[in-house]
């Protein structure tokens, strides 16, 4: 990702020393922003200046840098694309790019690149776009410092916030991404980053990875969405220092992990949702300085999961802290603080004489009979919770903690 600055910083200096300042505005040589388009070479600044263009569907095919100043609108009047880029070498920073119109055959975008590379954008407004920023085969990229805010009503209808299909060493940083199908969308994306950004109220996912591989999320926010993140058919995914929350619904969670590989999930917080971590057909996963709070379950396991290590996380007033299949094998869950472990320190080593049992009977009385759960809280529940716990039967002996923490690590 450093190389990629570096090219940027090489070709802005060369861009600027022969560069030329392009202004549009209703006084100005240029009145629209096609006519500067055209009239631009390589390296020049095209300047928009306030004010309402209503020109949809301009394509960019130089290395030119297109800045407005004091916000002008680009508006696409629910009808069209406003701004496609073909060149490498592109920056777009400072426009409000709004209303591109709907349409169930084609994912019109208010800003799209297309085979593109070494671009900048940067600090631009969104609005009303039934995609946002949409980039296709393109590579060596910034998306930064955008609030992309849309007005979806359902799945059908709406598009995602930034999305990206077939690239690669794209970072996509401090953007606002709201109310739009999916906050942030990766098919086909490898090693990028995305981080600093804050998606939220979408309607389905936050972020949503497909085949996707080499990449990492870090600092980011997922919050009130459909669900948080979904990672699906990837490998070598690194998930640090992000904030899972309020992701409620009959089928909602933190993240969702199905059918990766050899990822790391360290120092998230999973609060307040009806899943922290959803995992299938998902092995070597490391698990480690997270918090899980206040969820309905923290981790839920199914099948096809092996080579997992669950170590030195805070697992605190979950209804449940773990569901797994009766048949689990091949994974490891000690050394993590659990609020619920009524054990005992008798050496005062911090760590807890008894092992911890983290699976409670209720738990499998619910993935049975899910209606079941109308007993929870109930007298019933915990006098068989507190049975199993004394003799435990039909919990799974191999998921236990054998060195449970006395103390929240954090």
């Amino acid at each position: 990702m450093g190389r990629v600055v570096l090219t940027f910083i090489f070709i802005f200096i060369c861009s600027v020393s022969n560069a030329e300042i392009i202004k549009v505005c209703a006084t100005c040589n240029f009145t629209t922003i096609s006519s500067a388009i055209n009239n631009a070479s390589a390296g020049d600044v095209i300047e928009i200046h306030q004010g309402v263009y209503t020109e949809g569907n301009l394509l960019i095919d130089k290395a030119i840098s297109v800045v407005g100043v004091d916000w002008p609108i680009l508006d696409g009047q629910n009808e069209n694309e406003i701004l496609t880029i073909i060149s490498d070498g592109v920056r777009v920073e400072g426009l409000i790019l709004r209303n591109v119109g709907t349409s169930y055959l084609e994912d019109r975008s208010a800003l799209r690149l297309r085979n593109s590379s070494d671009f900048i954008i940067k600090n631009n407004r969104l609005e009303n776009a039934f995609f946002g920023i949409y980039l296709e085969r393109s590579n060596n990229g910034i998306v930064a410092d955008n609030r992309i805010i849309g007005e979806a009503v359902d799945e059908m209808s709406s598009g995602n916030g930034i999305h990206l299909w077939y690239c690669k060493n794209i970072e996509v940083s401090n953007n606002i991404v709201s109310s739009h199908r999916d906050g942030i969308y990766f098919e086909f994306v490898d090693n990028s980053k995305v981080h600093g950004n804050i998606s939220e109220h979408n309607l389905r996912y936050g972020l949503h990875f497909m085949f996707s591989n080499f990449d990492e999320y870090f600092q980011n926010t997922f919050r009130d969405n459909g669900a948080g993140v979904a990672v699906m058919f990837s490998k070598k995914i690194d998930m640090y220092d992000n904030l899972f929350e309020n992701n409620w619904g009959k089928s909602s969670y933190g993240l969702l992990l199905k059918e990766i590989y050899d990822a790391e999930i360290t120092n998230n917080k999973f609060i307040k949702n009806t899943i922290g971590v959803y995992v299938e057909g998902s092995t070597r996963i490391n698990y480690s300085a997270n918090i899980f709070k206040n969820n309905g379950w923290a981790i839920k396991v199914r099948g096809g999961c092996l080579d997992n290590f669950i170590s030195g996380n805070d697992f605190i007033s979950n209804t449940f802290d773990l569901s797994v299949p009766s048949n689990i094998e091949g994974n490891s869950f000690d050394g993590n603080y659990w609020s619920e472990y009524k054990g005992y320190d008798l050496d005062k080593d911090g760590i807890g004489d008894v092992p911890h049992r983290p699976v409670k009977l209720f738990n499998f009385i619910v993935f049975k009979t899910p209606e079941a759960m109308v007993l929870l809280r109930s007298l019933f529940v915990e006098l068989i919770n507190i049975t199993e716990r004394v003799s435990p039967v039909f919990t799974p002996k191999n998921v236990t903690d054998n060195s449970p923490s006395m103390k929240s690590f954090f």
